[in-house]
């Protein structure tokens, strides 16, 4: 059996009166539609780059700014329509750059673009900084072909900022919205990427994860997300919080748009040496990975804590399981987050991490900036200054801790990362144990209400630590529906294993199809 949807009576019966109220925001030629649907439109010539790009301009206008007013973009690229008609003129003469050659793409507003938009993490402070240069990424995205269309709102600081946030929240953007249930978070700090893929406002967007800000807002908002082994994409010119977590990634709506993104933004970067890695180890397309038999013969551990808690949830994920055992794979119950959470103070010793960490790198990425904020110190005193504007509902703590921190020689540091580089061992200690090909979860917990005045709530569920501290690949594919709110499913390995778990995740897909657009109610009632 495929999987099972999780519903109430109530709201079977509604489904019709949904489908009339979301017409308009349904009737959209793109809807749904993949990077190979679009390549065809415009080799036989029924649609150019120009008329697709301008089609995701009037989306995000009549979606985003108005409508259901997601608040998913923070900014259009002035200069989108120019370079879709550069890529429209090189088809013409026979020039196509690949599989992004004229596909509108949103990117978070963490990484930088040498170009007219701003770059700030949501942050207030840092409004009106235009950098000279692209990040790498940017330039590998461009050198693809692809348009940039915008960018994409936050949790500002990409969620790092108090211990009392509301995701998707930023100062510069304010509160995204989640496009299947708008009163919603789409959780972070990937959410205006994660919305906006979601509700068709762009093909394929990036986002960026230090610990699940990829594959949280991929599982809330049905998409799939691929946070990359560390070093499988350059960081260089990305506002920072981690230099041993970091990672950008794609976001899409199936296994096989992610695969041509991850594919095209790979590379060694002279500026970040944690790509040196990478070289021999990055393809430039998985999509010869992706097959609907993959599952057949692979041995996937999966995590046993996720057999119990919310019962629609847990139906989901027997139902998941069940399906990985139809298409031949041998299943392994494991205990990875209890081994994981036995490593004693591996929770405060990875945010002790991320505290040196970030200072670190903020400082390093300010001084280079066009921002009249320099340090960590300046915008502080800013956020102090504007504090109606900056913090109207949860302060500057983590801002604050970071910046009373010392240098990365400090021993507190060099001790708490020895600690969270255990978790590396123990992760790969388990899949060799049990001769595993994958670790499988659930990607994290339903969708919480966006809640300024106390912040976000913990959901329960999630599975991204293991991943995120030990720098491998994740994946998550949607697994179905709870009340109308998508939930996903995680697959992840050892470092460089992308192609494998493409290969699983699939197979899955493939095997599952539960990925359907939103239909925007305003809440769970109606």
């Amino acid at each position: 059996m495929a999987g099972i949807a999780i519903t109430t009576a109530s709201f079977t019966s509604s489904k019709k009166n949904i489908a009339e109220k979301s017409a308009d925001e349904n009737d959209f030629d793109l809807n749904e539609v993949t990077v190979d649907m679009l390549q065809q439109k415009m080799q036989s010539g029924t649609l150019n780059s120009v008329q697709i790009t301008k089609k995701y301009l009037q989306r995000i206008q009549s979606i985003d700014k108005s409508g259901p007013y997601l608040n998913a973009v923070i900014e259009i690229n002035p200069d989108a329509l120019s370079i879709a008609a550069a890529m429209d003129a090189e088809r013409k003469q026979g020039k196509i750059r690949g599989s992004l050659h004229g596909i509108p793409v949103l990117i978070k507003d963490n990484i930088s673009t040498g170009d007219k938009l701003m770059t700030t993490a949501g942050v207030l402070a840092l409004a009106g900084n235009i950098m000279k240069q692209d990040a790498f990424i940017i330039q590998q995205l461009r050198n693809a072909g692809a348009v940039l269309l915008g960018k994409t709102n936050l949790s500002e600081w990409a969620n790092f900022r108090s211990t009392r946030s509301t995701s998707g929240w930023s100062s510069r953007g304010g509160q995204t919205k989640c496009p299947y249930i708008l009163d919603r978070n789409p959780s972070g700090s990937s959410a205006g990427s994660g919305s906006a893929t979601a509700a068709n406002l762009c093909t394929i967007s990036i986002g960026t994860e230090t610990d699940g800000s990829i594959v949280s807002p991929s599982s809330v908002n049905g998409l799939v997300g691929i946070k990359p082994t560390v070093g499988l994409w350059s960081r260089s010119r990305i506002i920072p919080i981690s230099a041993t977590q970091d990672t950008a990634g794609p976001m899409a709506r199936t296994v096989k748009d992610a695969a041509i993104l991850l594919g095209a933004c790979t590379g060694v970067d002279a500026d970040d040496a944690a790509t040196n890695e990478s070289n021999g180890k990055f393809q430039k397309d998985y999509t010869q990975f992706l097959n609907a038999d993959a599952l057949k013969g692979k041995r996937i551990g999966i995590e046993k804590s996720h057999l119990k808690g919310h019962e629609g949830i847990v139906a989901l994920y027997n139902a998941a399981i069940q399906t990985m055992k139809d298409k031949g794979a041998e299943i392994i119950e494991v205990d990875l987050l209890k081994n994981i959470h036995d490593i004693k103070d591996v929770g405060d010793a990875e945010f002790t991490v991320l505290l040196y960490e970030f200072k670190d790198g903020v400082n390093k990425y300010l001084a280079s900036s066009n921002s009249n904020m320099k340090t960590m110190a300046d915008v502080i005193e800013f956020n102090k200054q504007h504090e109606d504007k900056a913090m109207p509902y949860f302060k500057q703590e983590i801002l604050i801790q970071a910046n009373d921190k010392g240098d990365l020689s400090s021993k507190e540091y060099t001790d708490a990362l020895a600690t969270t580089l255990s978790s590396r061992k123990v992760v790969s200690d388990m899949m060799k144990e049990n001769n595993l090909d994958a670790l499988c979860g659930v990607t994290n917990g339903l969708a919480c209400c966006i809640d300024l005045v106390n912040g976000d709530y913990d959901t329960g569920f999630s599975i991204s630590t293991p991943a995120a501290i030990s720098g491998f690949p994740h994946i998550t594919v949607p697994m179905g529906f709870v009340h109308d709110l998508p939930i996903g499913i995680s697959f992840f390995s050892t470092a460089y294993t992308e192609p494998q778990l493409l290969g699983i995740a699939y197979s899955y897909e493939q095997a599952t199809k539960w990925r359907k657009a939103p239909v925007f109610k305003k809440d769970l009632l109606i």
